[in-house]
């Protein structure tokens, strides 16, 4: 078995320097062979010198490859590309990994049964909660990037988060590669390129497997804990949501090429955020609003692309 840890990067030196100085500790048995591929997306800090500096470090464990296309998903997939292992393990340069992070994550994929698996990720430290946000919220661990079933392991029935997940690397040459117009990129907080290609697998018949001893631990910057991020994340997560699924035609009524109950949706929650007293409340609907209005933005433009691409004589 040979894995190989895919760790994309875009301008974060000094938190890349704490992420591998983590998976530089990582212990597996001798019998597995493994790397660290690092693929740094156009960044302009020091990044290069920082991933050279584990390279002379730990001969042989680190790799450095440049991707010039912008895009995390062009990244992610110059990775896979470049990978040696036949299993991949992903972690971001935001994250610091328990020593058996990897041995526990990949254990399960060893033979044929698991066609993937994503643990547990934790803040790195106790985060103090603003007043307008619910710690168990239904819009508050994705964001954050926090990701946690409990302590029991079993299949998952949902998608794995990307700074903690593996795949058999053939399960990429089966069902393809990470979609590049749903990865974030500069001015876009879309990022669903993930969660689609689990979704691909699941819906394959593949099995996906929740590992909680595989931990790794979420810096969690002061930016991630405004409103202005989370409905900014929101939007942009419904729109990825339209792309994947395409305008939804289980209605007869549209206004622009946007379906009719969309807009009864955002009147909807626009009407419970400005009525609403309690601030968690508040903007949970807020949140909900910003979301149906990404809906209804994707569905436009998505339904005029359409209509332009048609033929003359077919209009």
């Amino acid at each position: 078995m040979y894995i190989t840890v895919i760790l994309c990067t875009y301008n974060r030196c000094r938190s890349l320097a704490k992420a591998l100085e983590s998976a530089s500790a990582i212990r597996l048995p001798e019998s597995i062979e493994w790397e660290v591929l690092v693929v740094d997306n156009n960044s302009r800090d020091q990044t290069r010198e920082t991933v050279k500096k584990f390279c002379d470090r730990h001969p042989g464990r680190f790799r450095y490859l440049f991707e010039p296309m912008q895009g995390k998903s062009h990244a992610l997939n110059t990775g896979i590309r470049e990978a040696r292992g036949d299993v991949l393990a992903f972690m971001d340069d935001d994250v610091t990994v328990d020593s058996e992070w990897l041995l526990h994550l990949t254990a399960a994929l060893h033979n044929g049964e698991w066609a993937g698996a994503g643990g547990r990720i934790l803040p790195e430290r106790t985060i103090p909660f603003p007043r307008w946000l619910l710690p168990e919220g239904p819009h508050t661990a994705a964001p954050l990037a926090l990701f946690d079933r409990g302590l029991q392991a079993g299949p998952l029935t949902e998608s794995p988060f990307g700074t903690n997940m593996a795949f058999q690397k053939k399960m990429f040459e089966k069902y393809g590669m990470f979609r590049i117009d749903l990865g974030p990129r500069p001015g876009s907080e879309i990022r669903s390129e993930e969660s689609e290609f689990a979704s691909r697998l699941l819906a394959g018949g593949e099995r996906l497997r929740y590992e909680p001893s595989a931990v790794v631990y979420h810096e969690m910057s002061p930016a991630r804990l405004q409103q202005r991020y989370f409905l900014r994340w929101w939007f942009d997560k419904a729109r990825a949501k339209i792309l994947v699924s395409g305008v939804p035609l289980d209605t007869r009524f549209f206004i622009a090429g946007v379906p009719l109950y969309l807009f009864r949706r955002l009147g909807m929650w626009a009407v419970r955020w400005i009525t609403s007293i309690d601030p968690c409340v508040r903007f949970e609907s807020k949140v909900s609003l910003w979301g149906v209005a990404g809906e209804i933005v994707e569905c436009y433009r998505l339904s005029h692309e359409q209509e332009r691409q048609k033929p003359v004589e077919s209009r």
